[in-house]
């Protein structure tokens, strides 16, 4: 019998937390009925598949790369490393290691990476599941040291009560440095000097300001769309351009989407 062994990550996109893999190894005698991308299942389906998962694969293992690594060789090696990690954790060794993505990490035996696999094979749902389950205990379990954030609500992904939390509070140990939204808090102590002493509801808004632009700036590749949102974002946000306490953070601002703004129409004349 060929060993096939799916492959899945869990966690690349929060701006706190470890990133989780896992790896099993189904057993085609003892089927597991509902596999499917992790994302699309809910949290209760989840966790009664996990137990199945673990109950009837022929081997299986969790592994994750912690925020320091993650911050240190970036998010995107930091995946591929809890995915060896995990592979390597098998009791069992596969013929075959099936990754879900378009990238490989050295393995101890033949891989291949299959874009949108949780949603194609079951090998790689499985993974996908077992590793979804287990960052999420995890961030609940983080929770508990840092119940301010609500960690066991968003599991570190950037929602908006989450960011509204870290605009208030400022990050905590478990946020990833190397992700913008947390990383301002360290450029040059900008946001530490002047943040701090801003009301907080001030304090907030200018935070989600500077989230929103940066956003804004990397994610749009057209000038109109880019020169229509930004009129739309300074209406948003009026009152922080407007407040004298902020002026640091609005030329922070401004400067990101002034390069934003330079760099689009560079590229569009170029193509022209």
């Amino acid at each position: 019998m060929t060993l096939i062994c799916g492959v899945d990550e869990a966690g690349r996109g929060p701006i706190a937390g470890p990133v989780y893999a896992a790896a099993v190894i189904l057993d085609p005698a003892r089927r597991v009925n509902g596999l499917a991308d992790s994302e699309v299942l809910t949290p209760e389906r989840r966790e009664v598949l996990a137990e199945r998962i673990k109950e009837r694969a022929i081997a299986w293992s969790i592994a994750h790369a912690s925020v320091d690594e993650i911050d240190r060789i970036n998010i995107l090696r930091a995946s591929l490393l809890a995915m060896r990690r995990a592979v390597e954790a098998l009791k069992v060794l596969p013929n075959e290691v099936w990754i879900d993505g378009n990238m490989c990490p050295d393995m101890p035996c033949p891989a291949r990476a299959i874009v949108d696999g949780d949603a194609k094979h079951k090998p790689i749902s499985a993974a996908s599941i077992l590793a979804k389950t287990a960052r999420d205990a995890e961030m609940t379990a983080l929770h508990d040291r840092f119940p301010q954030y609500g960690f066991d609500q968003h599991k570190g992904y950037a929602t908006p009560e989450h960011l509204e939390a870290v605009g208030r509070l400022g990050p905590c140990a478990i946020h990833r440095k190397s992700f913008y939204a947390v990383g301002v808090f360290f450029q040059g102590n900008l946001f530490g000097q002047t943040w701090e002493s801003m009301a907080e509801s001030l304090r907030i808004r200018s935070y989600r300001l500077y989230c929103e632009a940066m956003k804004l700036s990397n994610a749009v590749k057209r000038l109109t769309e880019f020169e229509f949102r930004a009129r739309r974002l300074k209406r948003e946000y009026a009152d922080v351009f407007a407040a004298r306490d902020a002026a640091p953070h609005v030329d922070l601002v401004r400067n990101l989407l002034r390069r934003a703004r330079a760099d689009l129409r560079s590229g569009e004349k170029s193509r022209s």
